[in-house]
């Protein structure tokens, strides 16, 4: 049940000790100020590659594919990667970070619309009109690999390998969002933020982090938008998780005690 409401990839390894030398520059449209690393990015050496879109390829065709993606772009906390609107050229890999991707309702509300990060991709919301249709926002100083979609296309059609990959990972966010919605329309309350916690700490150990405990990038007001909840519910639910002995809650940092019970909760949800 849990697994097939938020899809996940069971591999581990994440490498957080990238260090580049960079310079300032704009992100085009949509004014942020980042960063662009102008040495090469080899897909062949990255920690990341069983959870990125080089998975499974040969080693040619990871040469092939070093060669693509030959740009690194750092986003600071709180910057943007690329607004609603913005002209669709590059999907993105993260490479170190944390983002949100949130679309804004027409009375100026924000909603959140999934949390992103180390080998995940971003971008894939603009494949269809050719313009992004959310905004894509750094919970943490970050970093992508970017990948630009034309070219992307062209050695998808040179290696088959890499076509099936890609359509596995467009498949895996649609199921997501299905996932999502189950969420919003059959879960309570608890059921909802103990889906999330489990699957948020199952996608962190993949990438070789704990599987109990970890430090939310997001708000609880953010966890709130994505789940359908409101801050208060967000926040008297974390209580009750605690006093239940399911969580240790230390503001951000939060520990899972009982996982089986959290389990069980989400269990509990008939499909």
């Amino acid at each position: 049940m849990l697994n097939s409401t938020f899809p996940i990839t069971d591999v581990s390894a994440a490498d957080s000790t990238a260090h580049s030398h960079s310079h300032s520059d704009h992100c085009g449209t949509s004014g942020c100020s980042m960063k662009y690393d102008t040495f090469k990015v080899a897909c062949s050496s990255c920690n990341l590659r069983e959870l990125c879109l080089p998975v499974g390829l040969s080693a040619p065709q990871l040469s092939h594919l070093d060669s693509l993606v030959a740009t690194r772009k750092t986003v600071k906390r709180g910057d943007a990667l690329f607004h609603t609107g913005d002209p669709f050229r590059s999907v993105y890999a993260v490479r170190t970070g944390f983002f949100k991707t949130r679309v804004s309702s027409e009375d100026g509300r924000d909603q959140v619309t999934g949390f992103q990060m180390a080998g995940e991709l971003l971008g894939l919301d603009g494949i269809s009109t050719d313009r992004h249709a959310c905004d894509a926002i750094a919970l943490e100083d970050s970093q992508v690999c970017v990948i630009p979609y034309s070219q992307l296309e062209d050695l998808s059609r040179e290696f088959s390998d890499l076509q099936h990959q890609f359509h596995k990972i467009m498949s895996r966010e649609i199921v997501r969002d299905h996932g999502v919605m189950l969420l919003l329309g059959s879960m309570r309350a608890e059921e909802r933020l103990a889906a999330f916690l489990l699957n948020l700490t199952q996608r962190l150990h993949a990438r070789g982090f704990s599987a109990s405990a970890l430090v939310l990038r997001m708000t609880r007001e953010e966890i709130g938008s994505y789940l359908g909840l409101k801050l208060e519910t967000v926040s008297r639910t974390f209580s009750k998780f605690q006093e239940d002995g399911l969580l240790e809650v230390k503001q951000r940092d939060i520990r899972i005690t009982d996982e089986a019970g959290l389990k069980a909760l989400v269990n509990s949800v008939r499909c």
